[in-house]
């Protein structure tokens, strides 16, 4: 390797040397930010209920040096807190704390419809799971004076009418924590952002549905045919990336919207009425 290339691929790995924490972090939008992390030269612990997930996604990714998994549940403080020391113990220090785990609930867009124990189990995982992996991450964050806490948020946070109301009020409370968080912890040299993801085909969309991932992207497409567009994991993951890495150094208190043309001026585009008619071929009531 010629010395420009040498430079090249060190320049290519905009992670080089960080440290960092993906709940969630087995499949979907957390599976695809955890192959960018590394491939952007960062050590990853990978923290998620899956374990046959999670220890697959690890071996297929390299050695425990560089990725690694730990059971955690989100809404277990003791968990969380075993994450963020695990990546301590393992590796020295963590510098970006990605709090990406979530549930939908259930498909229901009624309010008398929805579950009172679903909201509450909503809040739960989405709210107080990211609560916690911020509180840990700050806990060895602010005597260093640096670091990344970043969460997934949802379009429904900036869209009305996109999901369910436990999710979307769970997801507008993420963005608020995510706000009042930055203005906290930006004193410390730590950076406090969301993502916004619009339609994301995962196994969140078809386990909440309970149908086959096939069914799921048929049915998806004829919504996007609207004019949405249906993206990847991997497109949300290049948004982690930009935002864990120093090209974002001055980047704070942001959520950042990743929607493919979903808020373009017909944001109201009837996301959740045409998933609502389809449901009815698979639903019945």
């Amino acid at each position: 390797m010629d010395k420009q290339s040498s430079s090249m691929a060190t320049i290519s790995k905009r992670l080089q040397g960080k440290v960092a924490i993906i709940t969630g972090g087995a499949s979907g939008i957390g599976a695809a930010t955890t192959k960018l992390f590394v491939q952007n030269g960062a050590k990853v612990i990978v923290a998620d209920i899956q374990d046959d997930r999670g220890l697959s996604l690890c071996n297929a990714l390299g050695a425990n040096d560089t990725v690694s998994y730990v059971h955690c549940d989100v809404t277990s403080d003791s968990d969380i807190k075993n994450a963020v020391d695990t990546a301590v113990t393992k590796y020295g220090k963590l510098d970006i704390m990605y709090n990406n785990a979530g549930i939908l609930g259930d498909f229901d867009f009624t309010i008398q419809g929805s579950s009172n124990e679903t909201f509450k189990r909503v809040f739960e995982v989405n709210v107080y799971g990211a609560f916690l992996g911020a509180k840990h991450a700050a806990r060895v964050m602010m005597p260093a004076k640096a670091g990344v806490i970043l969460f997934t948020a949802s379009l429904a946070s900036v869209v009305a009418g996109e999901a369910p109301h436990a999710y979307a009020a769970s997801k507008h409370a993420i963005v608020g924590l995510m706000k009042n968080l930055s203005a906290e912890l930006g004193q410390y040299g730590i950076r406090v952002n969301c993502i916004s993801p619009g339609a994301v085909l995962t196994p969140l969309a078809s386990n909440t549905l309970k149908i086959d991932s096939r069914v799921t992207e048929k049915m998806m497409g004829m919504v996007m045919s609207k004019g949405m567009v249906l993206m990847e994991p991997e497109e949300v993951g290049n948004a982690a990336l930009y935002l864990s890495c120093d090209d974002s150094k001055s980047v704070n208190g942001l959520n950042l919207v990743v929607e493919g043309g979903a808020n373009n001026g017909k944001a109201n585009l009837s996301l959740a009425s045409g998933v609502k008619d389809l449901m009815k071929l698979f639903y019945k009531k």
